[in-house]
């Protein structure tokens, strides 16, 4: 059988089964359960801070985004009552689409939600969280939220989960309204919620950067960097505002040169902000379509998941100059 929650309320020493759900008490899933938990998101799980609501993905509206202490992206799926098996498909769709975004979309879905930059949201309401090693969107998680389970859908979470090691797990709630009119939300997890962290860890999708560069055409190059460094994005505009023009007064651009300078540029930020910014811009450098950037733009590794030491390539700074 799916799981369910039962409840009974004790009357003069006889149980008295509660059986009362939130359609029946006209209770409703935006309108209700969803404020519920933007205003008490624990009851989620202890290790999730929401970022989005009602977040426009290629498949439809994610009811909330959420993320983890690890930088994990949370998929959660809400539904007033049972949950489907035909939710696992959904929520896995929301999920494919999710796996591709970059800091820059990650940060905007923030803002619109916070009012605030992603950086701040962060440091505001993760205690310890380290924002310079943090590592964004490498692994996704599903939370399904429910009031009861499908058999097969519980079963399918337990193969998934076990045999793939895929983040995925589903919530159970009761609603309760006593006979004197009091209401109380109680929750259970298909999988102990230190079970499936630790899973999420052992099976995190690391990024696999690319260090091969392009070998483009002198004007083909120019052309897909001229419509690169034009984009309407945070991380391009930072290559072309900070590290290409460090990058041209100085024969080298160490990380902390790099850190200095948007410090400089935005007051607002703080060493660890910096940190953060700095590592979306070397990711960019290292994600696989972008060989165009590697081929302008050398780096040594000093350590598998850092790079140090910035320089363009010699006879690509006259085409840089004339870009920037």
């Amino acid at each position: 059988m799916g799981t369910e929650i039962g409840v009974w309320q004790i009357e003069n020493g006889k149980l008295e089964r509660l059986d009362t759900n939130m359609v029946q008490a006209g209770r409703k899933e935006t309108e209700d359960l969803e404020k519920w938990i933007e205003n008490n998101p624990i009851i989620l799980g202890n290790n999730i801070l929401i970022i989005g609501e009602q977040v426009r993905t290629k498949s439809g509206p994610l009811d909330f985004l959420g993320i983890d202490k690890s930088g994990n992206l949370i998929i959660i799926e809400l539904k007033r009552d049972k949950l489907p098996r035909e939710a696992l498909a959904q929520a896995i769709d929301y999920a494919s689409d999710v796996s591709s975004w970059d800091l820059d979309k990650i940060s905007e879905v923030c803002s619109k939600y916070s009012n605030e930059s992603l950086e701040d949201y962060l440091n505001e309401n993760i205690e310890d969280i380290d924002l310079e090693n943090l590592n964004i969107n490498e692994t996704q998680r599903i939370l399904l939220v429910g009031f009861s389970l499908d058999e097969a859908l519980e079963r399918m979470i337990e193969w998934l989960s076990t045999n793939f090691g895929i983040s995925i797990n589903a919530l159970i709630l009761k609603y309760i309204k006593t006979k004197g009119g009091e209401e109380f939300i109680a929750r259970t997890m298909i999988i102990p919620e230190e079970i499936e962290m630790e899973r999420s860890r052992k099976v995190s999708r690391k990024f696999i950067p690319d260090t091969t560069p392009g070998t483009y055409e002198h004007t083909e190059l120019k052309k897909i960097l001229e419509s690169y460094l034009s984009e309407d994005r945070k991380t391009p505009r930072r290559i072309r505002d900070i590290l290409l023009p460090l990058c041209i007064n100085n024969k080298i651009v160490t990380r902390d040169m790099i850190k200095e300078k948007l410090i400089e540029e935005n007051k607002d930020l703080d060493e660890g902000k910096a940190g953060l910014i700095l590592t979306t811009i070397s990711r960019e450098i290292t994600f696989a379509p972008r060989d165009y950037l590697r081929q302008i733009i050398q780096y040594e590794q000093t350590k598998p998941w850092e790079k140090d030491n910035y320089q363009l390539v010699e006879k690509y700074k006259n085409l840089v100059k004339e870009l920037i």
